[in-house]
């Protein structure tokens, strides 16, 4: 389980593929506090480090994983999100996010306004469902809150500290992007719809 507070960035040094699946090595400032087996969540999607160095860890990443996130489209030295799973004794200062990525979007906007960004993001229909303004939804990883709903997208306000503390920098409109819906909507969903069916 994760919040959605983006613990640090790293950078990407190698994306090699193993036939259908791929190993991932980050370049990451806690890489040295890992342990074989720990769960990260790089750009929203939950990965088990296979080997880790002071200052590097690996992933292997599935083909399925590769079809349905946008790691696959990661390049060398190109900045991702990184948060460690959230200890049972911490704060969840974000939303619950499993690490578990829904769709992807494509980014439609992402424009300075003073100090903030706007940034849109198209949102495909299993996703939408679940959105609400003001609601929640991690977007690579990042808990985000929803100000504005189009049809097929959403946009958010990104705050100076936001963008600095995450992979924003590197956004441009047209990339793929990681989405996770809120978790407490999809239960809500799948037990009201239990009802309906007795």
């Amino acid at each position: 389980m994760f919040t959605g507070l983006i613990e640090q960035t790293g950078r990407v040094r190698s994306l090699d593929p193993r036939g259908a699946q791929a190993r991932l090595i980050l370049e990451a400032g806690f890489a040295g506090d890992l342990s074989l087996g720990e769960s990260v969540a790089v750009n929203g999607c939950c990965l088990t480090v296979t080997d880790r160095q002071d200052t590097t860890a690996s992933f292997d990443i599935l083909k399925q994983t590769l079809e349905l996130t946008s790691l696959g489209a990661l390049r060398r030295k190109g900045l991702v999100n990184l948060e460690r799973a959230l200890p049972a004794d911490g704060r969840l200062g974000g939303h619950f996010v499993q690490g578990h990525v829904d769709a992807t979007g494509e980014i439609l906007d992402f424009t300075a306004h003073g100090q903030d960004h706007r940034y849109e993001v198209s949102l495909p229909p299993q996703v939408r469902r679940y959105c609400i303004v003001r609601g929640s939804l991690a977007v690579d990883g990042i808990s985000l809150t929803i100000a504005e709903l189009t049809d097929h997208s959403a946009v958010f306000w990104i705050t100076p500290h936001t963008f600095q503390a995450t992979n924003l920098a590197d956004a441009r409109s047209g990339q793929r992007v990681n989405l996770e819906a809120d978790l407490l909507a999809k239960y809500t969903e799948q037990l009201l719809r239990g009802e309906r069916d007795s």
